[in-house]
C-alpha cells in the first residue's frame, strides 16, 4: 500500500514507520522545514524507545522518508492519515483542529484516483463529516471516502502498543473504505488483534471515551490516596485489593501527583466540552479535570509540609520532570505547577530528568539543572521524586545522606519502601501511605507496616 502520513510528529512518526515497518511504502509529510531535514539526516525530534532504530531501518530499505511537500504524495497514495496535532483551543478548551482542517483542504487538491482519507489524529464527534465535506467542497469531483482510524498509543511504549494492540478501531460511513484499512492492518490481523469497524461518530466518541476513563480511574486513586493519610490505609494496599478483581484491573490505579501528557489533559476537557455542547454533561470528568488541575500543586503543598511548612531559602532536589517516565514529553507535567508553587514560597529548585530537561528548560528557566540525581540532592533540605525514571528506583541513600543538608525523600509516585528509607535515616512521605498523617482516632489507626514495592 502507497500510504501519507501527514504530521510527524509523535503519532504521525510512531504510526508512519510502524506502517513501513509493516512492507507498506510511507511518506511522511510534516511543514516544518527543520523536523524533515532532521528526519533526513538519520535525527529523530522526540524521545520514544526504540523509534531511532526502527526509522533508520524503515529509511535504508526503501519503505520509508519525509518530505514537507503534500501534493506529489498524496496524488499517488492508497490511503492518507491526517496525523497533525489537536491541541487546546485558548479560551474555551475545545480542541483546535485547524491543523486538521487545513490538511483536509490540501489533501482534496491533490487527491487523483480513490483515496481513503484518515483521521488518525484525535478529534472530537463529527470531526469526520466536516473532513468530507471540506474535501468535497475543494475538489467536487474527487473520488475519496473518509474514515477515523484513532491512535491508542502509550508514550514510553508506543511502539510494542502499535504492533501488538489491545484493538484496532476503524470507523467508515463508505464501504468502499473497508477493503484498504483491512489491507493497511493485515499484518495485525494475523497477529489476531481485535479489530473493530464501526460508524465514524462511534470511533471518533471511543478515543475520548477511553482515555477520559482511564484518566478518571487515575484520579479516583488519588482521592483514594488522599482517604488513606487520614485514616492510616495504606493506599497501595488498597489499589492492590481493588485491582485483584477483574472487573477493575490493576491498571491505572498507582497514585501519585495527577495526569498530564500530550493526551488526557486536553482529551478530558474536550470531551468535557463536547458534551456541553450537546447539552449531555458528563459531570464525572467535569470532576476529573477539576480535581487533577488542583492535585498538582496539592503535591507541592506536600513538599512544603514535609520541611515544617517552610521552604523560603531552602534548596529542594527534584528528581524527574517529564509527565511520564521514557519520553520527553513536559506537556501538563506535574513537575511545571510544583516548580512554581515550590517558588512561589520562596525554595530554589534543583532538578534532574534522563531526557526531559532540554524541553524543560524553555518552560522553567528559573530553576537550575543538574547532571546527574546527586548533583541535584547536593545541599538540598528534600529530595522529590516526581517521575518514576528506572534511575531513581535505586538511589544510594546513604551517598545522599552525605551531602543533603536534610536527609528528607519525598516519593510522590510510592517508589520506596517506606521503613528501608527511614533506617537509613530519612524523614519519609509518600503518598496515601500510612504514618504520614495523623488518624482520626487512636483507636481508628491501624498499624503501619512497611509494604513491599
Amino acid at each position: 500500500m502507497r500510504i501519507v502520513m501527514i504530521g510527524s510528529g509523535y503519532v504521525g512518526l510512531v504510526s508512519g514507520a510502524c506502517f513501513a515497518d509493516f512492507g507498506h511504502d510511507v511518506v511522511c509529510v510534516d511543514k516544518d522545514e527543520g523536523k524533515i531535514a532532521k528526519l533526513r539526516a538519520g535525527g529523530i525530534p522526540i524521545y520514544e524507545p526504540g523509534l531511532d532504530d526502527l526509522v533508520a531501518r524503515n529509511v535504508a530499505a526503501g519503505r520509508l522518508s519525509f518530505t514537507t511537500e503534500l501534493a506529489g504524495p498524496v496524488a499517488e497514495a492508497d490511503v492518507v492519515f491526517i496525523g497533525v496535532g489537536t491541541p487546546s483551543r485558548r479560551g474555551d478548551g475545545h480542541a483546535d483542529l485547524s491543523y486538521v482542517y487545513a490538511a483536509a483542504r490540501e489533501i482534496g487538491a491533490a487527491i487523483q484516483g480513490f483515496t481513503v482519507v484518515v483521521t488518525k489524529s484525535t478529534v472530537p464527534v463529527g470531526t469526520g463529516d466536516e473532513v468530507e465535506r471540506i474535501i468535497a467542497e475543494v475538489n467536487p469531483t474527487a473520488e475519496f471516502a473518509v474514515a477515523s482510524n484513532p491512535e491508542f498509543l502509550r508514550e514510553g511504549a508506543a511502539i510494542e502498543d502499535f504492533k501488538r494492540p489491545d484493538r484496532i478501531v476503524v470507523g467508515i460511513e463508505d464501504e468502499r473504505a473497508r477493503a484498504p484499512m483491512e489491507e493497511v492492518y493485515r499484518p495485525l490481523f494475523l497477529n489476531r488483534s481485535p479489530v473493530l469497524f464501526t460508524a465514524r461518530r462511534t470511533s471518533e466518541l471511543i478515543k475520548y471515551a477511553a482515555n477520559a476513563f482511564l484518566a478518571m480511574k487515575i484520579t479516583f486513586i488519588n482521592e483514594i490516596a488522599d482517604l488513606c493519610e487520614k485514616v492510616g490505609a495504606d493506599v497501595k494496599d488498597v489499589s492492590r485489593g481493588i485491582g485483584l478483581d477483574n472487573r477493575i484491573g490493576s491498571k491505572f490505579l498507582h497514585a501519585g501527583p495527577g495526569y498530564g501528557g500530550s493526551c488526557f489533559p486536553k482529551d478530558t476537557l474536550a470531551l468535557v466540552k463536547t458534551a456541553q455542547d450537546y447539552e449531555a454533561p458528563i459531570r464525572l470528568i467535569e470532576t476529573t479535570v477539576a480535581v487533577n488541575d488542583t492535585r498538582k500543586r496539592a503535591m507541592a503543598r506536600k513538599v512544603i509540609a514535609a520541611l515544617g511548612g517552610d521552604v523560603r531559602g531552602k534548596s529542594i532536589a527534584l528528581l524527574g520532570l517529564t509527565f511520564k517516565p521514557n519520553t520527553d514529553d513536559m506537556r501538563d507535567s506535574p513537575a511545571l505547577a510544583i516548580v512554581q508553587v515550590l517558588e512561589d514560597a520562596g525554595a530554589t529548585v534543583r532538578a534532574y530528568d534522563p531526557e526531559g530537561m532540554e524541553a524543560a528548560r524553555a518552560l522553567m528557566p528559573n530553576i537550575t539543572y543538574t547532571d546527574s540525581a546527586y548533583a541535584a540532592a547536593e545541599g538540598a533540605c528534600a529530595v522529590v521524586i516526581a517521575t518514576e525514571w528506572d534511575a531513581f528506583r535505586a538511589l544510594d541513600l546513604k551517598r545522599l545522606d552525605r551531602i543533603m543538608a536534610q536527609p528528607v525523600l519525598v516519593d510522590l509516585r510510592n517508589i520506596y519502601r517506606p521503613k528501608a528509607v527511614e533506617a537509613a535515616g530519612f524523614t519519609y512521605c509518600g503518598v496515601g501511605r500510612p504514618g504520614h498523617a495523623k488518624p482520626a482516632s487512636a483507636s481508628q489507626a491501624a498499624p503501619a507496616e512497611a509494604m513491599a514495592d
